[in-house]
């Protein structure tokens, strides 16, 4: 049976595409950097590495919402679960180590800390519970808008949220501004993009003029987009390009963005392993902050958290180095016993590495 996928993994178009690929590229050394959990996945999954010329290289850099969540904020889930409250979260952030522990060792503890599979639920939670419910609020754009929703729907006096959302544009900015690692040219997130569209990065673009390709997440998507990269490398171009276009409109979608202008303002924000980047997280409006965890609960914590000895994830997640380059990569640190933030998500580098098998490269 065939299935609209089919067309974007045929192997004979990958077969040209790739010689593309070689032919354009030359003997240049190429850091492509993209900025998706999803596409890391694709990627590994796929191979795509190990089919590129050796003087390309593709890298992941802060595209795992959860492993950039800086460790003060888990903390204050932690002692707000202390104080009674009842704390959601999805599933991917339970692991993550902060200097608390991570909420799952919290859990153990006997403290009241809930998965849920979306915001929703924990509304539904607040509305059956006299309890204080506080929902982490997780995510990048794509995630936001669902938080912005329940907060305009009004949601029970008993709810609230704990905003970590981030914004990618500025974080791809801070990596070009920072200068730690080579970028000639990202791999624009597809979920993201569904929501900000193509003017989401022209401020980046417009400031730092480097290629971007949006690109979904089959095999020839990906190829695609390092094969127009190249081209516009070549070319002298530094163009905002879509090959996601089934899915991605220029404007993006103008009711989600709207959502979040709405109901949140723009503040500096803490990213783990990157630092504080300008205007890059999500907080309530203040007409909105009787929802707003941080405003109803007086908890202070300190910045105890460092990574552990030989973790190598800030070098990861500033599109450094790859997983494997790191000396704990399937030695002390496992899936099964991350010891950094990017070996705990579905969506983190070195859990997706750890996965698949690390490609010849």
């Amino acid at each position: 049976m065939y299935s609209f996928v089919d067309a974007y993994r045929d192997g004979k178009t990958a077969e040209q595409v790739i010689k593309y690929i070689k032919q354009e590229a030359g003997d240049r050394r190429i850091r492509i950097v993209h900025v998706c959990g999803t596409h890391e996945d694709a990627i590994m999954k796929n191979g795509i590495r190990s089919m590129l010329p050796k003087n390309v290289e593709v890298l992941m850099g802060p595209g795992c919402p959860v492993c950039t969540v800086p460790p003060n904020k888990i903390d204050y889930m932690i002692k707000l679960a202390e104080e009674g409250a009842i704390v959601t979260t999805f599933g991917d952030m339970i692991r993550v180590p902060a200097g608390l522990g991570s909420l799952a060792d919290a859990k153990a503890r006997g403290l009241d800390i809930r998965i849920v599979y979306s915001i929703h639920d924990a509304v539904k939670m607040a509305e059956k519970t006299g309890k204080e419910v506080v929902h982490f609020a997780v995510g990048f754009e794509t995630t936001a808008p669902t938080t912005a929703s329940e907060i305009i729907a009004k949601p029970p006096e008993n709810f609230s949220i704990y905003s970590a959302h981030l914004l990618i544009p500025p974080a791809m900015e801070a990596l070009l501004e920072m200068g730690v690692t080579q970028v000639d040219g990202f791999i624009d997130p597809g979920h993201v993009s569904t929501i900000i569209g193509e003017v989401g990065y022209r401020m980046v673009q417009a400031k730092y003029p480097v290629p971007q390709v949006i690109a979904g997440f089959e095999p020839l998507d990906i190829l695609f987009s390092i094969a127009l990269i190249i081209k516009q490398i070549k070319e002298g171009r530094a163009e905002i390009e879509n090959t996601y276009q089934r899915a991605v409109k220029p404007e993006g979608t103008p009711r989600a963005l709207q959502l979040l202008d709405e109901v949140f303002v723009k503040e500096d924000a803490s990213w783990r392993g990157i630092g504080t980047i300008p205007k890059s997280g999500l907080q309530l409006r203040s007409e909105y902050q009787q929802y707003d965890a941080s405003k109803k609960h007086d908890i202070l914590v300190e910045d105890n958290y460092s990574m552990p000895a030989g973790c190598k994830c800030g070098e990861v997640l500033r599109a450094m180095i790859y997983p494997w380059d790191c000396p704990l990569f399937n030695k002390g640190c496992n899936p099964d016993n991350p010891v950094g933030p990017c070996m705990v998500s579905h969506e983190g580098s070195c859990y997706i590495a750890a996965r698949y098998g690390v490609e010849e490269i």
